[in-house]
């Protein structure tokens, strides 16, 4: 998914998917079966909510393609959707590093995302490890509780076997309560490369103050994943990717007029067109066009000294390169593009 952000190396149309790497982003908050975010906001326990919001984390995460990538969002690119009362809205505050930031709001169900991801390759030879930095926080304003967790990390193999798939760390916090989880995404019993149980996840949500572990958690995130209580023995499904990501529906273009030219959707639509209709030189040919005049702009700044200003969040960064947006208002408006109920 990522394979086009980690090289200054343009990859031909052929081997792009026909969507930019924001509207992926945004997928993973809108294009939902199951509502897993909504359960988060209707728990009646504090660690009730903690459970959903692990479930949601994991429910964030789809399976990669090995062999295609979406496009790079030029600077500036913005994506606006909205599912119910759900309002999703990315953009593409920088280009090098590329750096995309996710601002999400339901004032029905109280609840806040705000995220920010910047993906930096680790080169190990046979593979490339895509590290995903940046925080994604989930606020369910209702009960004045922010989690904050990490994403993922994706791992392209290219030696012995070619393949993409979710690794690392990723931990969860929720200050306010004290609870945590710390979940490892892996793939088991390897010998040279091959085999194994892929799209494993494994983890424990526990209290920070004591350590003690409350759940146990296990399973393969694109099937099931279930929740073990340490003290009872009571094994439940904590996520079952079937419910959460199948029967999506493709979101559509509700209202035109109000649709900015920034969007994603209008960005790509030349060259995801040809994409479909199997137009290689005219996708390339559109490609190239977006691609030589984001250089150009990038030149004429350049040559008058004026700095980039994102319109939508704003961005601070440390001398250790990390990153951090913040949405410039507090509440998403609704968007001209919907995903049907």
């Amino acid at each position: 998914m990522f394979i086009a952000a980690l090289t200054s190396f343009d990859l031909p149309p052929l081997f792009n998917m026909p969507k930019s790497q924001l509207q992926c982003y945004g997928e993973a908050v809108y294009c939902i079966g199951e509502d897993y975010l909504n359960k988060c906001a209707k728990g009646k326990s504090s660690l009730e909510r903690f459970a959903s919001v692990v479930a949601w984390s994991i429910s964030t995460t789809r399976p990669a393609l090995f062999g295609q990538a979406p496009f790079n969002p030029v600077l500036g690119e913005t994506h606006h959707v909205s599912r119910g009362s759900l309002n999703v809205l990315l953009e593409q505050v920088s280009h090098h590093p590329p750096v995309s930031a996710l601002h999400a709001t339901d004032a029905t169900e109280n609840v806040e995302l705000i995220w920010c991801h910047k993906p930096v390759p680790r080169f190990h030879g046979a593979s490339v490890e895509a590290v995903i930095k940046g925080k994604r926080h989930l606020k369910l304003l209702k009960f004045g509780e922010n989690y904050e967790m990490d994403s993922p990390n994706l791992l392209i193999k290219l030696l012995p076997t070619t393949g993409a798939d979710w690794v690392g760390d990723v931990s969860i916090r929720c200050k306010d309560s004290g609870l945590e989880a710390d979940l490892c995404y892996y793939k088991s019993h390897v010998f040279l490369g091959f085999g194994g149980s892929s799209k494993s996840v494994r983890g424990k949500i526990f209290h920070s103050k004591t350590l003690k572990t409350i759940y146990e958690i296990d399973g393969q995130w694109d099937r099931i994943v279930k929740l073990k209580d340490v003290h009872s023995g009571e094994v439940t499904v904590l996520y079952d990717a079937k419910k959460a990501i199948s029967g999506l529906k493709t979101p559509i273009l509700q209202a035109p007029q109000n649709m900015w030219p920034t969007e994603s959707a209008t960005v790509w639509s030349e060259v995801s067109q040809a994409i479909l209709n199997k137009e290689w030189g005219k996708a390339s040919a559109a490609k190239q066009n977006i691609e030589e005049k984001q250089r150009k702009l990038q030149r004429e700044r350049k040559s008058s000294g004026e700095l980039w200003v994102p319109k939508h969040f704003t961005v601070t960064h440390t001398k250790e390169n990390e990153w951090d947006c913040s949405p410039l208002e507090q509440s998403v408006p609704p968007a001209p593009i919907i995903v049907p109920p």
